[in-house]
């Protein structure tokens, strides 16, 4: 499937650092037309002139998604410059690490469902009405932890099963017009996101951003249902019903609980 994005118009949002950039800098590589949304006006100005070298059109739009307001503006500031709209990626989104009884700030957990669960929200409402006229695309960028409940990431994880409802129902909504929903579960990748988490501390590594990007912009080529990343989460979906202690145990293993 050569270059299926060449000149369609696509919305990005949490665009300047991590797998919201590399995905940005793979599209424009295909001859994208690419709105570039995120908080940071510097990083994202230098993620669209790295897809303009790629061939692909840039437009910056500093967005915060928590904001509705902001998340209207964007869907209209990228239609005006493109004229329509082919795909929504929804990826803007924060993290934590910390056990839920050693919380001292319960704002934390708000702040992260106002980015994962809300910015999403508010962006695929005003994307909705123009992907509907393009038969288009939403690609929710989710989490294992949108499947089953990590250890130290409860707030997290309680987005991203918010996410998965949210947009499981949306599917069914949209059935027959054209308009496909993919939901992707990355394992660890090793993003910006380490950062940029709510308790300032690192993730471990995982796969390359680089990998991780590949894999979502061709399952957004062929409207999958949902891509799930590694072999640890494909199995873990299917045993989970018959075995659940066991998967408990596995995620408190991976974050380092006895």
């Amino acid at each position: 499937m050569a270059n299926p994005f060449a000149g369609k118009r696509i919305i990005i949002t949490g665009a300047s650092s991590g797998i919201g950039a590399e995905l940005a800098r793979q599209l424009a590589s295909q001859g994208a037309r690419l709105a570039l949304a995120a908080r940071r006006e510097p990083e994202l100005q230098t993620v669209a002139a790295a897809c303009r070298e790629r061939g692909g059109e840039a437009l910056v739009v500093p967005t915060d998604v928590t904001s509705e307001e902001q998340c209207r503006r964007l869907s209209e500031q990228a239609v005006a410059a493109w004229g329509g709209l082919d795909l929504l990626i929804n990826n803007a989104g924060i993290s934590m690490r910390k056990l839920f009884a050693e919380l001292d700030d319960l704002s934390v957990l708000a702040n992260i469902m106002a980015v994962n669960y809300l910015g999403s929200v508010y962006c695929t409402h005003y994307a909705l009405p123009h992907l509907l006229q393009s038969r288009g695309r939403i690609v929710v960028i989710s989490s294992l932890a949108g499947k089953v409940g990590a250890p130290t990431r409860s707030g997290y994880s309680a987005s991203k099963h918010a996410l998965h409802g949210f947009f499981d129902a949306l599917r069914v909504e949209l059935a027959g017009s054209g308009v496909s929903v993919t939901l992707v579960c990355p394992g660890f990748v090793d993003t910006g996101i380490r950062r940029y988490g709510e308790d300032g501390a690192l993730r471990p590594r995982g796969m390359a951003v680089e990998v991780c990007a590949g894999k979502i912009v061709r399952a957004a080529a062929r409207r999958r249902r949902e891509l799930v990343m590694t072999p640890i989460g494909k199995v873990g979906r299917f045993i989970k019903p018959f075995l659940p202690g066991l998967i408990d145990r596995v995620a408190r293993r991976k974050v380092g609980l006895p």
